[in-house]
């Protein structure tokens, strides 16, 4: 498994600029990733180059800057904001003589450690074994260790394709379990159906504040802090609207970013179906980003690439508090709800969103109320 930076550990950040118009977002995100991950950023390195260098990544002078960087700050590690292919990797820690981390296994680095649930590591194991088995070159003997190594290998078998062999039977096993836990899940949701309860389903970018929308709409006490990938497992609860006198199912899953690995994507295609299946999506937006706008469009991508860009949605401003916005609920042409303003933190339109879910979801019933019972709990599912 990827060897997780320990808190404090010194980072030299990397940063190139290929002409992207949001080059200083992108910093502000590695620093955020940087932390998350529990490292402490001691120097950041940027440049500017028309494509990457074959051999480095950055070139020959910008790594000999960047190791003088790492010497001059005592850093043992470098942290690099692009994906890096194997062979730059290896030639980059030969040269800086420390360790190498690309954005990818970074951010796979987090998922390990927010990852709570059984199913969650299994996922986040999967996604790093997948990743690192292009990068395999020893180290993963300890596996054959484990399982009693002698009469193990075959005969003249060499170091490598033993090490490959191991991972390969790891990442066959990690499927196998992840399938079983997906037909639990497709159980479940057809006991949902059967009782026509819907399911609506919170997506956004990382931090966009969703799980504290989760909390304030639930109840629920889940994990929420001012962190890239604060929520990873799948919590849903059962919200009940006092407006239509029914319940839904609301679930919280992990946040999107921009470049999220394909690793990622393949190792939690059986969670981010659920968003696929939902009945509604709530898309949370970190209204007090600059850089908004560009969010937006990742997680419109992360969506159709999961097949969930057709299910329906309502756009959620969130952090208006943040802005001096005022709540609100804005409708489009044809009167139909396109977004709401609120602030999850403070609670400012919660209820104006209540009144939007009761008649998203239940057009007939919400148009004419009726006093609810006294109880008015939520609850697990």
């Amino acid at each position: 498994m990827l060897e997780r930076p320990a808190s404090g550990n010194r980072a030299v950040l990397v940063q190139l600029d290929f002409g992207d118009t949001l080059i200083a977002d992108r910093l502000a995100e590695l620093e955020l990733l940087a932390s998350s991950a529990g490292a402490q950023a001691v120097a950041l390195v940027q440049g500017r180059r028309q494509a990457p260098d074959a051999a480095l990544f950055v070139g020959k002078g910008k790594a000999e800057e960047i190791a003088a960087a790492a010497r001059a700050n005592a850093a043992d590690i470098v942290i690099f904001n692009h994906e890096l292919a194997p062979g730059q990797q290896r030639n980059l820690e030969r040269l800086l003589e420390r360790r190498v981390v690309d954005r990818n296994a970074l951010i796979l680095d987090i998922f390990a450690l927010r990852a709570k649930s059984h199913e969650g590591k299994l996922q986040v194991e999967l996604a790093q074994l997948e990743h690192l088995a292009t990068r395999l070159v020893r180290g993963w003997t300890h596996l054959e260790r484990q399982k009693g190594g002698i009469g193990l290998r075959g005969p003249g078998e060499k170091q490598l394709e033993t090490d490959r062999r191991l991972l390969g039977n790891r990442v066959k096993m990690l499927k196998e379990r992840l399938r079983q836990l997906e037909k639990q899940r497709k159980v479940r949701r057809r006991a949902r159906e059967r009782q026509e309860i819907p399911v609506v389903s919170l997506v956004g970018y990382t931090n966009a504040g969703k799980s504290t929308l989760f909390n304030a709409l639930t109840k629920a006490g889940a994990y929420a802090a001012d962190q890239l990938f604060a929520t990873l497992d799948t919590t849903s609860r059962r919200v009940y609207l006092r407006e239509a006198e029914r319940s839904l199912i609301l679930s919280d899953t992990v946040g999107f970013i921009r470049d999220l690995p394909h690793a990622v994507v393949a190792a939690f295609h059986a969670t981010l179906e659920e968003t696929a299946n939902a009945d509604l999506l709530l898309h949370v937006v970190d209204a007090s980003s600059p850089e908004r706008e560009a969010q937006i469009a990742v997680v419109d991508r992360v969506l159709d690439e999961i097949g969930a860009g057709q299910v329906p949605r309502i756009v959620v401003w969130n952090k208006i508090d943040a802005t001096a916005g005022e709540p609100a609920v804005e409708r489009d042409a044809c009167g139909n709800i396109h977004r709401v303003l609120l602030s999850a933190r403070t609670g400012a339109g919660l209820d104006a969103l209540r009144d939007a879910l009761a008649g998203q979801m239940f057009p007939v019933l919400s148009a004419n109320p009726v006093t609810p019972p006294q109880s008015d709990s939520s609850e697990s599912t």
